[in-house]
Order: C-alpha cells, then structure tokens, then sequence
C-alpha cells in the first residue's frame, strides 16, 4: 500500500523507487533524494540512474505528497531498514513481482485491465499540471531531459470520452 500511494505522490520511476533508501527520505523538508536505481534485467541490482536529469530531489508538498510521507513515515517506523521497499530478505523487490502479487490481483479484483506502476507515474505528472504547477517544475520534478518528454505524459481527455468509459462499467448511462 505505502508503495503505491508514493509511486503516485511522487512520480517516480518504478526502478527509483524500487532503490529508494531510507536516507533517501526527509520528513523535515517533505522530500525524497533520487540518486540510484534497481535495475529489473539484473534481479534489481541497484546502480546508476537512467540519465543526468533523473538525478533529483522530489518535493512532495501537495496534499498527495503529505499524505504520503506520513504513510511512509509509519511505513518505515514498523519495518526500518536501508531499502525502503525490499523483500523479505532484504534485496530490492522486482516490479514484475510486486504487479503479480500485488497489482494485477487487486484490479481484477475491482474489475479493471491491467495496468503498470508507470501509470502511477503518468497520473502524478497530470496531477502537478492541473493544479498549474510550471512545466519546467513538473518536468525536474520528473527528472525528463526534455519539455517534450513532459509533454508526452500531459494532455486532456474529452469529457465524452471519460463519460463513455464510465458508462460501460455501470448500468446507467452517464452524461457529457
């Protein structure tokens, strides 16, 4: 649980916050330091970041943020260790582990396809740019080399289309 509501308060890479150290974290100033990650093609190896831009500190200030890092904060007071998200034997867990075990029981459970931590990542950057946080901000905070990039993850749904959706799953009809 605490692993997602981070994924989606922070946007981090699933490979960042699978590295995620507890030194990496601070409660004071509402921030987490990336500056290593599991690599999933080497049993989570931790190491060198995907680029010079994801090397970053993540302000979690809105209300997803602190919600987070209090979660996080309990999170860690039960089960201290270096990694924050690590398996019972202390090495880095595997996203495909945690999305088998984890994700894919609980949206099949409510019905929903399949869907990857990036998702949580996607969400997070739509979040910053609804609430009219800079581009430029949201693009460090991302840690994407290029506003292009940034811009990739943006963009709005039709209002149809969200109602469309939201129909199929329910008996009623909903409006536009």
């Amino acid at each position: 649980m605490c692993l997602i509501l981070v994924a989606a308060a922070a946007g981090l890479r699933s490979s960042e916050l699978l590295a995620l150290k507890s030194n990496d974290i601070n409660f004071s100033t509402g921030t987490i330091r990336v500056d290593e990650s599991s690599d999933q093609r080497n049993n989570g190896k931790i190491g060198i970041c995907k680029n010079a831009a994801a090397y970053r500190t993540v302000v979690l200030h809105d209300a997803e943020g602190k919600s987070a890092m209090r979660e996080l904060k309990k999170f860690l007071q039960q089960a201290p260790g270096e990694l924050v998200f690590r398996s019972q034997f202390g090495n880095p867990l595997l996203e495909t582990t945690i999305l088998n075990q984890g994700l894919y029981p609980v949206l099949k459970q409510l019905g929903l396809p399949k869907g990857g931590l990036h998702g949580f990542r996607r969400g997070c950057n739509r979040r910053w740019e609804l609430t009219g946080l800079n581009p430029a901000v949201i693009r460090q905070q991302m840690g994407h080399t290029s506003q292009r990039m940034t811009t990739l993850y943006s963009g709005e749904i039709p209002l149809a289309q969200v109602a469309e959706a939201f129909s199929k799953r329910s008996s009623a009809r909903i409006a536009a």
